[in-house]
């Protein structure tokens, strides 16, 4: 039985600070009472700069996405589109396609200076579940305003594959921020000339952003370079972890040097960076999902990188990308820019670091399906 998070040890709370919170400021406001739950908040949801999110053990099926706006909380809109209740208490199938709102069993009690931001987990995003976090009289996706106090639920909707959720099941992760807080220019120069960042010098630099770029080849001509996924294939269950095998729901895409990649607009992909990703214990990083200077279409659903990641190989570890072409077919060929990622500073350097010492699933990796699928498959 894993234990409730409680009183104890802890290097103290990066007071004053303004930044990324990391993990013991989590923990203290666990403590504090600011992040609530029921049943209690366990250690494991506590990542290093950030906090899991569980489904509570009721789900509502609405006809539409929405967001309440002012003066208006998320169940009244619930009951405005005729939402009906969904016992996933023990387990339940959220169709592909379909909209659910599910109110998550943490709630928040937040202090003036300190705001939130959500994003979907990697697994979330590499089963491409459309995954948002809500609040009252919210007025935009996966932010909290600062001070918040109430309820949270989290929007999903599977794109790809029907899945089976149950309570308990974490989709989204959730971080705080106090103050504003942004990385100098030269900063960001320095650490990037210095390998700090990036595996490859040769990353392009814009507005505060490191660039990355797609690889096609892999190892050389043949070798699987990423996944088509297939239409019309059996549910899967977020809890059987290693049980799918891959060949069931994707088509592999090999390297064919010379030759681009049309991606499909009614397709998903998952794909590689060329380059590995580096994050200092001081930094945290996030990939701009959208940007339509680069093409019409989505890299990255879950775009939050903990300090720590890919940071004890001077490889790194690759992102990767999840990936949707919007409206009509885009062209992607081997080293073209794809998405940009934005370093922010830490509020003060995590207890615990990302990576395999507290078990983290994606560090080291290159291209990888989501944890469901066996490895190798």
């Amino acid at each position: 039985m894993v234990e409730a998070v409680s009183g104890g040890e802890g290097s103290g709370v990066a007071v004053g600070h303004n930044g990324i919170l990391p993990y013991q400021s989590v923990r203290q406001m666990v403590r504090d009472g600011e992040i609530l739950a029921d049943p209690e908040v366990l250690p494991d949801q506590l990542q290093p700069a950030s906090i899991d999110l569980r489904l509570g053990p009721k789900a509502y099926r609405v006809r539409a996405s929405f967001l309440p706006g002012p003066g208006a909380t998320v169940m009244d809109r619930i009951q405005a589109l005729d939402g009906y209740e969904i016992d996933i208490s023990a387990g339940a199938v959220l169709e592909r396609e379909c909209v659910y709102v599910i109110p998550l069993m943490e709630s928040l009690h937040l202090k003036s200076g300190v705001a939130g931001f959500a994003n979907p987990k990697s697994t979330t995003g590499r089963l491409d579940i459309l995954s948002r976090l809500i609040t009252d009289q919210g007025v935009a996706f996966d932010q909290i305003e600062r001070g918040y106090r109430g309820p949270l639920y989290v929007e999903i909707v599977p794109r790809t594959f029907s899945i089976v959720a149950r309570a308990g099941t974490r989709l989204n992760q959730l971080r705080f921020r106090r103050g504003v807080s942004s990385m100098a220019s030269s900063e960001l120069v320095r650490l990037h000339e210095e390998g700090q960042l990036i595996s490859s010098g040769s990353a392009i630099l814009k507005e505060k952003l490191v660039g990355v770029t797609i690889d096609l080849e892999g190892a050389g001509p043949g070798t699987l370079v990423g996944y088509r996924a297939k239409k019309h294939t059996d549910r899967i269950d977020l809890d059987k972890i290693g049980h799918y095998e891959a060949r069931d729901y994707w088509e592999p895409i090999h390297a064919d040097p010379g030759r681009a990649l049309v991606l499909d607009p009614d397709d998903f992909y998952i794909l590689v960076t060329r380059e590995g990703v580096r994050v200092p214990p001081n930094l945290a990083a996030e990939m701009v999902a959208y940007d339509t200077t680069v093409g019409e279409f989505r890299v990255h659903y879950a775009g939050f990188f903990d300090p720590g990641f890919g940071w004890d190989s001077e490889a790194g570890a690759k992102a990767v990308l999840e990936v949707r072409s919007h409206e009509v077919p885009f062209m992607l060929e081997h080293g073209q820019t794809v998405g940009w990622l934005r370093y922010e500073p830490m509020a003060g350097i995590p207890d615990r670091l990302y990576g395999a010492k507290i078990g983290s699933n994606y560090q080291g990796q290159a291209l990888a399906l989501a944890k469901q699928f066996r490895s190798g498959g």
